[in-house]
């Protein structure tokens, strides 16, 4: 029985093609749907999934703790209390010992080249659930939601507004680039992303036919944009610039009016949260305090309104990390695609 996936790991977008991310993204809906008409699909049953993180979690350790639930998988949780990875222990080591004992591992930390040294030797399939690097796993949840609304993938337009350096930015430009979709970085000029990824990117686009533009012109940037899509503005371990990205990033935040600057009524918010989109948070509170700002990355306005994907786009995180560990570790026929 073919399985084009079984055993492969599923560390960054560029290691699949274009039919490879189709079919995550198609048979996602099809988990999807299952799910919803409550029918079982078990398709990892008897199997242990270990899930290492060393970044903190709410949506990627809830997706991947239900999705093995659903596939009738057991997931053991392992944060970074538990584990000595790096520390006490070689990424190296830490791979074979977990590699057999589990048969499937899930990463979050911060290094790209842990993830790719646990796949390395682990023997078993490993999935990256967010690097500093690349965060593939959002990518599926993010594109199915796009399709969801919209019916197709190529020819649509995603404007990502806010720090393009950072990881989201990154797997966005470079899966819409494979997928067809037109990806717009909408960023100050220090934030652009390397021009290694914008290359990367743009490779992929001249065989998929979508445009690759990074621009710090807001109007320029997010004009016929199907999606408005942003991050916070500081990822974990950069909490120290905080007053420079709040000064640098504010032109760039998403309001009402920028949904106007699209020119499109059916335009949508996304956004991989968390969002500080009010005062409701620690961190809300401490930017009130220090900067007088009680909204960053996305007015409470824009977060509320009837654009707003964000929460669609969560909850299919559970069902594209659950297509990803079955299409991988599960015994399912998977012809090539």
């Amino acid at each position: 029985m073919e399985n084009v996936f079984q055993g492969r790991s599923f560390l960054k977008e560029k290691d699949f093609t274009k039919e490879e991310l189709m079919y995550f993204i198609d048979f996602s809906a099809h988990l999807k749907d299952m799910k919803k008409k409550g029918i079982p699909h078990h398709y990892l049953e008897g199997k242990n999934i270990a899930l290492l993180f060393e970044k903190a979690s709410t949506r990627t350790r809830s997706a991947f703790t239900t999705a093995a639930i659903d596939l009738g998988a057991h997931p053991e949780y392992l944060g970074k209390n538990d584990i000595q990875i790096g520390k006490k222990e070689s990424v190296e080591d830490t791979a074979k010992v977990l590699g057999r004992m589990f048969d499937g591992i899930e990463f979050r930390g911060f290094k790209q080249e842990s993830v790719e040294l646990l796949a390395e030797h682990a023997g078993v399939p490993v999935w990256n659930g967010l690097t500093d690097e690349w965060h593939p796993t959002q990518m599926i949840a993010d594109y199915l939601t796009l399709k969801e609304n919209f019916g197709k993938l190529e020819g649509l337009t995603l404007a990502y507004t806010g720090d393009g350096r950072n990881n989201v930015a990154h797997s966005l430009l470079v899966t819409g680039a494979i997928l067809g979709v037109n990806v717009h970085i909408v960023s100050p000029k220090e934030l652009f992303p390397s021009q290694e990824i914008i290359d990367l990117a743009k490779g992929y686009a001249d065989k998929s036919g979508s445009r690759v533009l990074v621009t710090s012109d807001v109007d320029e940037g997010v004009k016929d944009a199907d999606a408005l899509y942003t991050d916070v503005w500081v990822s974990m371990g950069e909490e120290d610039k905080f007053e420079e990205r709040v000064s640098l990033l504010k032109p760039y935040q998403i309001n009402m009016d920028m949904f106007d600057k699209t020119g499109k009524e059916e335009t949508i918010l996304l956004h991989c949260l968390p969002a500080f989109h009010d005062t409701k948070t620690e961190y809300g509170k401490m930017v009130e305090e220090k900067f007088g700002e009680v909204e960053m990355e996305v007015t409470d306005e824009a977060f509320r309104s009837k654009h707003a994907r964000q929460f669609d786009q969560a909850e299919n995180r559970m069902h594209s990390i659950k297509a990803i560990m079955a299409a991988t570790l599960g015994n399912l026929f998977i012809p090539r695609v």
